[in-house]
């Protein structure tokens, strides 16, 4: 026995120090840690639980039979982050650069399945050129069971995809089905085709990072919602994001003790928002006065800037908040913006995140190319996400709220449970000028001082339905409060809906709009 566990010993020691050290040299040179590496990073300190780390893959051909590493290029098992269980796999791109083959696959699948039935977070850290072409469609098989196992445990358990190295192909297109996706800066690529393919077929020269970067995925084309100059920091966020969220959707998110009071008063609220409608103001500014000790963790902070998305405690439990940012396009809702809302709001209604939704919105983005890429579609995107939303749903109108736009943005004609107003509020269809231009547009042309005549019908309408307590006035608007006791009403608010329950409509599933 002491000789079969020394052996033992010998084959684990191998299998940790990984294939030829020159492999591990290479990964460091790219500004990469190794896999195990990472793991340590990432997962609470000796929580790492390894399963599957002998398997081997029994392909054959292209001198696959003398090429067979431990692992099969993937690391599989469980830890802990923070305490709380954790499911992950980690591809080692030293072992055929991290490439899917039928045992590589069959090891995800074992823990995916793990996670699914355990209820626990699923971690994915991708470093993986993709399918084996050696082992042709055995390999494509493998990624259809991933993509299926990912949409089957959609809502039922957070699912991250951290980018870490050129995933192409089916590397892709399971990250685009979870969650969350975080990149590295320089590092990290998504892309279906590779610039070699985009060349044969286009003649277009690219480089990988041009095309499927972290700085394209972040800006450009919203499939990143986190990006990070390097891989350290990039885990730590894992970690931090995931002390935000549930196991899974039958669980309530993790509170801790806050030490930031929930009667403090926003005083520096009176001065970061202006009255005037016209002009600009910074509502990140807004969001950190009112939440847990400043902190708010942005979703897709370099993509749709007209929307802010992202998690905040108050008085210690989650939240997400969505909020319109004048600082960038004025605020307006538009097509990027809809997509970004949609999406958040419908993770925080899976993992019974409650939202509280900053309005000052303009409207809709107006314009040719807005309505021909689908504005339309893409804002009911939008307006649907809220409309299914069950969690508890609290609305601020913090300035400006006009049109289709007011609606959307979770009023209570669409069910928000609360809805509070601070006395800068303007409700309308639409601001006071070009209201009094389609209102009294024959008065005005007729009149001897069009300018003076345009003047007085624009203050009437104004002081008529524009008031701050219009809506209000009508049930509407649930209260008009002073700006500075906006934390402690939303932390009132939030308390007493966290009881809510509401039925499911009995159906198969909705058909919201794509």
């Amino acid at each position: 026995m002491r000789d079969r566990v020394a052996e033992l010993e010998l084959m684990r020691d191998s299998v940790q120090s990984g294939p030829d050290p020159d492999a591990t040299v290479k990964q460091h040179a790219k500004g990469k840690l190794t896999v195990r590496e990472r793991l340590d990073v990432l997962l609470d300190s000796d929580s790492f639980v390894e399963i599957e780390a002998f398997r081997r893959h029994r392909a054959t051909g292209f001198g696959l039979e003398w090429r067979r590493p431990h692992t099969d290029g993937v690391v599989a098992g469980w830890g802990k982050i923070y305490g709380r269980d954790v499911i992950v796999y980690a591809h080692d791109f030293r072992i055929f650069g991290g490439a899917l083959g039928e045992a590589h696959a069959e090891k995800i699948h074992k823990v995916m399945d793990l996670a699914e039935s355990s209820g626990v977070p699923l971690i994915s850290l991708n470093d993986g050129a993709g399918a084996r072409i050696q082992e042709g469609v055995t390999a494509l098989a493998g990624y259809g069971g991933i993509f299926q196992r990912n949409v089957r445990m959609s809502g039922a358990i957070p699912q991250v995809s951290v980018m870490l190295g050129p995933c192409a192909g089916g590397a892709a297109y399971s990250p685009a089905l979870t969650d969350f996706v975080f990149m590295v800066q320089g590092t990290s690529q998504m892309f279906i085709t590779g610039p070699d393919v985009v060349k044969a077929v286009t003649g277009e020269e690219i480089s990988q990072d041009a095309l499927g970067g972290a700085q394209v995925h972040g800006t450009m084309s919203g499939v990143a919602g986190f990006v990070y100059p390097d891989e350290i920091s990039c885990l730590e966020d894992v970690r931090y994001l995931l002390s935000m969220l549930p196991a899974n959707f039958q669980e309530m998110p993790p509170s801790i003790a806050s030490s930031d009071p929930a009667e403090r008063s926003g005083d520096a609220l009176l001065d970061l928002v202006p009255a005037d409608p016209a002009q600009s103001y910074d509502m990140a500014a807004v969001i950190a006065e009112l939440v847990d000790d400043g902190e708010f963790f942005e979703f897709h902070a370099g993509w749709a800037g007209n929307l802010l998305c992202g998690l905040a405690r108050f008085d210690g439990h989650v939240t997400g908040i969505i909020a319109n940012q004048p600082s960038v396009l004025a605020g307006v809702l538009d097509i990027k913006a809809s997509e970004k809302g949609a999406r958040f709001i419908q993770m925080c209604d899976a993992f019974n995140i409650p939202l509280v939704s900053l309005v000052d919105v303009p409207g809709f983005l107006p314009g040719a190319d807005q309505e021909h890429n689908g504005i339309i579609r893409h804002g009911a995107k939008l307006l649907y996400a809220y409309c299914a939303a069950s969690v508890p749903r609290i609305q601020v109108i913090v300035r400006k709220a006009y049109g289709g736009a007011y609606i959307v943005m979770d009023s209570r004609s669409i069910g928000a449970d609360l809805s509070f107003a601070w006395p800068t509020n303007e409700i309308a269809v639409m601001g006071a000028e070009g209201a009094a231009n389609v209102v009294f547009r024959r008065e005005i042309a007729a009149a001897d001082n069009p300018v003076e005549q345009r003047a007085k019908r624009v203050e009437e309408y104004r002081t008529t339905l524009m008031h701050p307590y219009y809506a209000a006035e009508r049930g509407l608007v649930d209260d008009v409060i002073d700006p500075r006791a906006t934390r402690a009403t939303l932390i009132r608010s939030l308390g007493l809906l966290r009881a809510k329950h509401a039925h499911a409509p009995q159906r198969k599933h909705g058909n919201p709009p794509m």
